[in-house]
C-alpha cells in the first residue's frame, strides 16, 4: 500500500546527510537508489513470516561482515533496523553506535535494548515514545521527517467534502469512531489502508467497519501510494486520527498537515507533538469533541498549516538534528579518550 514510512524516513535522511556533503554510505536491498545492495528485494515478500526472521538473520550478517572488513571507515553507524542487527552491531566495535527506535517499545524489545552488550545509544522519533522506556540508553529525540516534494499543498478551492483516514484497519487506529464522526456530519469518508493481518484486527474489521463500507458515503481504498496518496491528503476536509493507542509517532499525520490539511487526533502518543492546536489542526478527548471539531475545521488557515508542517518536519530539519546527535556522539567519544578528534571540526557526520 505505499507504506514502507521507515524506508522513506531513512530515504530521505541519506538523501539530506548527501547533501549537506557528509559521506553516507547505505546498506538496504538491491535495487535502492543509493545503496549498496546486500539483499534480494524478493526478500521483501516473506516480512512477518517464519522465513522473513531467518531472511532478516542472512541480511544482518551480510551486513555485519561488510562492517568488519571496513573497520575504522566510519565515524558513526547509525542502524534502523533493529534487534538481529543491532545485537551483532554493538559487538564488532567497527564505529560509534546508534540506533533510531521507529516502532513501540514493549517489554521484550525494551529488553532487548537494556541487554545490549556494548556502548549503543538510542533515538526516539518522538519524546512520548522515550517517555514510555525512560530508562533506556537515550541519545535524544529526532522527528521524522516527510517527503514535502512530494505532497501536494490544497487551498479552499480545492478542497473536498470528505474526510480521510489513512492508516492500517485495526483497534489501534479507531477507525470506528471516524465512522460515526462521519455519520453524524454528514460527510463522506475515506478509509486508505489494508487490513491489519492479526486475527484481532480482522475481527474489528468485521464488527466496526465492513458494516459501514458502502462504496458512497463510507468507501475503503486499500492500496493508495504517489500522486493518489497526494490528492486525497491535500484535498480531505479534514484528517481523522482517532487514536486508541500510543502511537510512537504518525507519519501520516504530518503529511495531511503538510499538504494543508488540519488533523483532528486523540491526543495519544506523539499526536500533541504533531498537532498545533488552532494552526495544524485539534486535539480532542471523544467522538463528540472530533464532530464539533470538524464542523469548525473551517477556523483552519490551510496554507499556514502547510507551512508549519513542512517548517517542523522537512528533510533538511531532520537531517541536520541527526548531525547534531552525531556531532554529539563523537565529542562523548572524545570525553571518554581525553583527546581532540580533528574529526569535530570538519564533517563528522560519517554513516
Amino acid at each position: 500500500m505505499g507504506y514502507g514510512g521507515i524506508e522513506l524516513v531513512v530515504a530521505l535522511l541519506v538523501r539530506e546527510l548527501r547533501r549537506l556533503g557528509h559521506h553516507t554510505v547505505l546498506f538496504a536491498t538491491e535495487g535502492s537508489p543509493g545503496a549498496r545492495g546486500l539483499a534480494p528485494a524478493g526478500w521483501g515478500h516473506a516480512l512477518g513470516s517464519l522465513e522473513g526472521a531467518f531472511r532478516e538473520q542472512a541480511y544482518a550478517g551480510r551486513v555485519l561482515s561488510e562492517l568488519r572488513y571496513n573497520a575504522g571507515s566510519f565515524d558513526i553507524i547509525h542502524d534502523h533496523v533493529g534487534a538481529t542487527c543491532l545485537v551483532g552491531l554493538s559487538l564488532l566495535d567497527a564505529g560509534r553506535l546508534v540506533h533510531t527506535v521507529h516502532g513501540p517499545i514493549p517489554e521484550p524489545i525494551e529488553t532487548v535494548y537494556q541487554s545490549l552488550p556494548g556502548d549503543a545509544l538510542l533515538i526516539a522519533i518522538s519524546e512520548s515514545q522515550r517517555a514510555g522506556a525512560p530508562d533506556l540508553p537515550w541519545l535524544t529525540v529526532v522527528h521524522n521527517a516527510v517527503d514535502i516534494d512530494n505532497l501536494v499543498v490544497g487551498g479552499a478551492d480545492t478542497t473536498e467534502d470528505y474526510l480521510l483516514c489513512l492508516a492500517r484497519i485495526c483497534d489501534a487506529k479507531g477507525q470506528r469512531h471516524a465512522i460515526e464522526v462521519a455519520r453524524r456530519t454528514g460527510l463522506r469518508l475515506i478509509l486508505a489502508g489494508k487490513i491489519e493481518e492479526t486475527p484481532e484486527a480482522a475481527e474489528y474489521h468485521e464488527r466496526y467497519v465492513a458494516p459501514a463500507i458502502d462504496g458512497d458515503r463510507v468507501i475503503h481504498i486499500e492500496n493508495v501510494c504517489g500522486a493518489e496518496k497526494a490528492r486525497l491528503l491535500s484535498r480531505a476536509r479534514a484528517y481523522l486520527a482517532p487514536l486508541e493507542w500510543e502511537e510512537p509517532f504518525g507519519l501520516s499525520m504530518a503529511e495531511a498537515e503538510a499538504s494543508g490539511t488540519p488533523v483532528i487526533a486523540f491526543p495519544r502518543g506523539a499526536a500533541p507533538e504533531i498537532v498545533v492546536p488552532g494552526v495544524t489542526g485539534a486535539l480532542v478527548h471523544d467522538t463528540d469533541e472530533m464532530v464539533d471539531a470538524v464542523r469548525h475545521v473551517e477556523d483552519i488557515d490551510r496554507l499556514g498549516c502547510a507551512e508549519s508542517a513542512r517548517r517542523r518536519f522537512s528533510p533538511r530539519v531532520m537531517a541536520q538534528n541527526y548531525v547534531r546527535a552525531y556531532r554529539q556522539m563523537l565529542g562523548l567519544e572524545t570525553a571518554r579518550s581525553m583527546t581532540t578528534s580533528p574529526a569535530l571540526g570538519s564533517d563528522p557526520a560519517n554513516a
